[in-house]
């Protein structure tokens, strides 16, 4: 079978299909997709979201929770432990199919009515009622897709970290801050895509290095100031002439450690690990894995985010130890044969299920646990409901949904943005591929307004003091200005406030207190990681030196004195100033 170009029902952007694409759509008897890899991602993140939490009643107890879902969305919530208990049955909400109606109005309404988990955070968390994504965590806050850590704050997608810090993609680490893209780190701040490391601040890309400042590229290295080595000695005096306490000088340190990394330290043009046939970035032990990013030992992977031992996965977020599925979002452990689902846990055989526990045979139900055989939550026999799918099916092609912008929803299709109980901006869609208002309403998605502060600022952020020796310990009853007072475009919350183990972290690790809000800092964090999205492009070698001329090689290369031939497939954009190189360029330059 040949590769196919079609138009983005969306976008109106072309897209290719390869044969690989339509053996697997074949494979699991789906048409081929009418919407672009990307929308296709934007579409399923419009049902995530992770970090804006509501303050509610729970629907069957009555208590005060903690939800993802706002009050306005309309949604039936209950707490975690309402759920999971025998209080109520998900199978006595349900409904019978209506073929004069479109199939995703008939499962919206079971949708509004039958009772969603209040915050997806539903195994072995103590202390961490704040952390959404979570599972088996003590003392996290306000963290996000957090797994098998212990005092975490304010972090995103971390595994088996301890006293961590304003961190993203980081797993087993401890005491850090502020690092980026990283593994293996201790006592560190300010790190990059470096794993490893111990006692080292401003890190761009280092390995296995200790007592390391303001440099980049190294591996197995001690005591390098800005790319120089040192002596012990020499070293401690260095540090010496710099207060890492104090905001105006981390500003000034930040600042030189963005313009190195982007004017001379080399880049590997994906961190592509031990792999195979691997198109994406931040992939380890993988297979066959096209535009796929965060991936560790998948194997057939298409067009993912953060999908961990998957096999046969294509279009998914948030996948691990699944096989054949497609459009997913966190369709949990042990997964088989998952089309069209949301968060749902040990499931084989669902198609366009939410909140469905060790379920087999369900088409269009949610709520349901250890159930088989339903179709919008009715029980049916085997021999009905296997008569009754295909009708449904051929349904959802004879009668489709058609959204407000006129896009066409027929089997094979993710569920409508339009009927997410999110708006755009409290979505990882705008995170990863951010909209104004105006642009998010051009293009279909609701927009959620700042929410009215009832809260009085009692310290100016000017008036932050600048040291963190001068913080005292009754900082955590004020309430303290954001930098972005609400200006930006980043869910700013206008003021923040500490909690007491977060100032002993500044304190303990010597850092001044931040400037801007738990949300602007994690926009801030994700603008200095790649996007979601891939540009094919030439090798930045040159020959003796970068084609930029900003960096000079320090060996001959395998292409000798003429410009690297190579190309691939990036997440570096052709406009940035990166130096990027190929495999084998950086290699010779840095491994």
């Amino acid at each position: 079978m040949a590769s196919e170009t079609r138009e983005c029902q969306n976008c109106n952007r072309s897209f290719v299909i390869e044969p690989e694409d339509f053996s697997f759509y074949e494979r699991i008897k789906v048409p081929p997709p009418t919407w672009c890899p990307e929308c296709r991602m934007i579409r399923r993140m419009t049902w995530r979201n992770e970090r804006n939490l509501y303050r509610i009643a729970c629907g069957l107890c009555g208590k005060s929770i903690i939800s993802l879902y706002p009050p306005e969305s309309g949604v039936k919530v209950y707490c975690s432990q309402c759920w999971f208990s025998d209080k109520w049955d998900a199978s006595n909400i349900n409904l019978d199919y209506d073929f004069s109606r479109p199939f995703f109005s008939q499962w919206h309404d079971l949708f509004m009515k039958a009772p969603l988990i209040a915050i997806w955070s539903i195994r072995g968390n103590v202390n961490s009622e704040y952390c959404s994504y979570a599972a088996d965590n003590k003392n996290c806050y306000l963290s996000s897709s957090v797994l098998w850590s212990e005092n975490v704050s304010y972090s995103y997608s971390v595994d088996r970290d301890r006293d961590c810090i304003d961190c993203a993609f980081l797993n087993d680490s401890e005491l850090c801050y502020e690092n980026l893209n990283g593994a293996n780190n201790y006592r560190s701040v300010f790190l990059i895509q470096s794993r490893n490391c111990l006692d080292s601040s401003f890190l761009f890309d280092c390995v296995n290095c200790q007592n390391c400042f303001l440099s980049w590229n190294l591996r197995n290295k001690r005591f390098v100031f800005r790319n120089q080595q040192l002596d012990e000695a020499s070293y401690k005096e260095k540090l010496k002439e710099f207060e890492m306490g104090s905001s105006a000088n981390l500003v000034r340190l930040f600042d030189e450690f963005t313009k190195i990394s982007k004017e001379k330290a080399l880049h590997r043009y994906a961190n592509i690990i031990k792999s195979q046939k691997a198109t994406g970035d931040n992939i380890e032990n993988s297979k066959n894995v096209k535009e796929v990013f965060e991936a560790y030992e998948d194997e057939n992977a298409f067009y993912g985010v953060r999908v961990f031992k998957d096999k046969d996965v294509v279009d998914a977020i948030g996948v691990v130890g699944s096989e054949l599925g497609y459009e997913l979002i966190a369709p949990g452990l042990a997964s088989y044969m998952s089309l069209f689902v949301m968060l749902n846990d040990s499931c084989r055989e669902v198609s366009f299920t939410n909140y469905c526990f060790n379920c087999s045979n369900c088409f269009a139900c949610i709520g349901l646990k250890n159930k088989q055989y339903c179709i919008l939550n009715k029980q049916y026999t085997k021999e009905e409901y296997e008569s009754l799918v295909p009708r449904i099916i051929a349904h959802m092609n004879d009668m489709p949904y058609i959204d407000k912008k006129g896009r066409v929803y027929r089997y094979g299709e993710f569920f409508p943005p339009e009927l997410s109980p999110f708006a755009y901006n409290e979505t990882i869609a705008q995170e990863y591929f951010p909209l104004t208002k105006g642009e998010a309403i051009e293009k279909g998605y609701r927009w959620k307004e700042p929410e009215e502060k009832k809260y009085e600022i009692t310290i100016l952020n000017d008036r932050i003091p600048d040291n963190i020796k001068d913080v005292r310990d009754d900082i955590v009853n004020e309430v303290i200005e954001c930098a972005h007072k609400g200006e930006c475009n980043e869910h700013c919350t206008q003021a923040f406030k500490m909690t007491p183990p977060e100032v002993q972290f500044y304190k303990r690790m010597n850092l001044p207190l931040p400037r801007l809000c738990p949300n602007c800092r994690h926009y801030q964090r994700l603008r200095r990681r790649n996007p979601l999205r891939l540009w094919h492009r030439k090798c930045a070698c040159a020959g003796a030196k970068s084609n930029n001329g900003s960096y000079m090689n320090t060996i001959s290369h395998q292409h000798g004195a003429g410009k690297c031939p190579n190309e691939f497939e990036t997440s570096y954009a052709p406009e940035r100033k990166e130096i990027v190189y190929c495999e084998s360029c950086y290699n010779t330059e840095v491994v």
